[in-house]
C-alpha cells in the first residue's frame, strides 16, 4: 500500500503541519480570498500556496476564481470522515480498555480470596 494512499491518510497528512492547521481554523469563521488567509503568515505567496494546494487535494477545502482573487473554503465532507474515523476508534479503544479493566478486577478479586486482613 503506498504512503497516504486513502483520502483519509491525505487529510490526517495535511493536518500534521502547524499553517496548514492554522489555515484550517481560519476558514472556520468562513471563506476568504487566499490573499487575506495569507496575511498572518511569514512566507511568500507562492510557499503558502503549496500548503493550499496539499489541503485542496486532498478535500479539505475548495478554490473558486472570483474576478481577480482566488477563495478559500473548507469542504465538511472530509472533516466528517476523519471525525467518524477518529470516533470509531475511541469507542475500539474504550472498549478494550473498559475489558482490562474488567480482567484487572476479577484477577484482584480472586488473589484476595485465599488472604485474611
Amino acid at each position: 500500500m503506498p504512503y497516504h494512499s486513502t483520502p483519509l491518510d491525505l487529510a490526517f497528512h495535511a493536518l500534521s503541519d502547524p499553517t496548514r492547521r492554522a489555515v484550517v481554523s481560519r476558514l472556520i469563521e468562513g471563506e476568504v480570498p487566499v490573499t487575506v488567509l495569507a496575511e498572518p503568515f511569514d512566507m511568500t505567496l507562492p510557499s503558502f500556496a503549496q500548503h493550499l494546494k496539499v489541503l485542496e487535494d486532498c478535500g479539505l477545502i475548495a478554490s473558486e476564481k472570483r474576478g481577480r482573487s482566488r477563495w478559500c473554503r473548507l469542504v465538511q465532507a472530509r472533516f466528517d470522515e476523519a471525525a467518524d474515523w477518529m470516533i470509531s476508534e475511541r469507542k475500539r479503544w474504550t472498549g478494550r480498555l473498559d475489558r482490562l479493566e474488567t480482567y484487572l478486577d476479577s484477577q484482584e478479586d480472586d488473589e484476595g480470596h485465599g488472604k485474611s486482613v
